[in-house]
């Protein structure tokens, strides 16, 4: 159980103050992470897909502490972009029902930001929905890759991200046969929109990847 944390009685008053309004955003931050996770979990019952979630959600919360923004909503919108798809796969790539425009629906009804919403309808192209914001390219930037950077980890002999490097990953995205679901041209575009070179933002991803590697099995 989250408890906030004791206050000193000889604080001024505004640290005071300070120091409930960030107990209180610690509390919000954490409430919003459980309900996320729950949202996850009830949807997608595969472990590689929630891991798959996890991945992208380290990544959402590293470039969101590299640009300045709010880490816990660029974060939810990794955990999330993909909760609906187990169940509504959508391999006709509508724009107006299953993936992840259901998904939308749900999150809207539970009053997730429209930030949120719009950067998952938007990291699919096939939606029509315009990237926009730093958040919207930044998902984008990070789904396929993060699918890549398990994969390449996945065949290394320790099963582990320690051994993957970014200059590596960048020469076996030419390797077409392998990884064959993961899409090049959106992992280039994706640090194109960022305005990245490839092999930086490959990095960036690594970095925020082993950071959680025991979750993903990728220690």
């Amino acid at each position: 159980m989250y408890r906030a944390a004791a206050l000193d009685v000889d604080m001024p008053f505004h640290e005071v103050r300070n120091s409930r309004e960030s107990c209180a955003n610690i509390e919000r931050a954490m409430i919003l992470r459980n309900d996320s996770w729950q949202l996850l979990c009830e949807y997608t019952q595969s472990e590689s897909l929630r891991k798959h979630a996890l991945a992208v959600e380290a990544c959402m919360r590293a470039y969101a502490q590299r640009f300045g923004a709010e880490a816990d909503l660029w974060a939810t919108a990794g955990l999330l972009h993909d909760f609906d798809y187990e169940k509504w796969p959508n391999e006709g790539h509508r724009a107006d029902a299953e993936h992840p425009f259901e998904g939308s629906k749900i999150l809207r009804e539970r009053g997730y930001p429209e930030q949120i919403i719009h950067a998952i309808l938007a990291h699919a192209d096939y939606t029509g929905v315009s990237r926009l914001s730093p958040l919207d390219h930044t998902l984008f930037a990070c789904d396929e890759l993060a699918g890549f950077l398990t994969a390449c980890a996945l065949v290394k002999p320790s099963k582990s991200l320690r051994e993957v490097e970014a200059a590596s990953v960048k020469r076996k995205l030419k390797d077409k046969a392998f990884a064959r679901g993961v899409n090049r041209e959106d992992v280039h575009k994706g640090a194109e929109e960022l305005g990245l070179p490839l092999e930086e933002h490959i990095a960036n991803c690594i970095d925020a990847m082993r950071g959680i590697a025991e979750q993903l099995d990728l220690a």
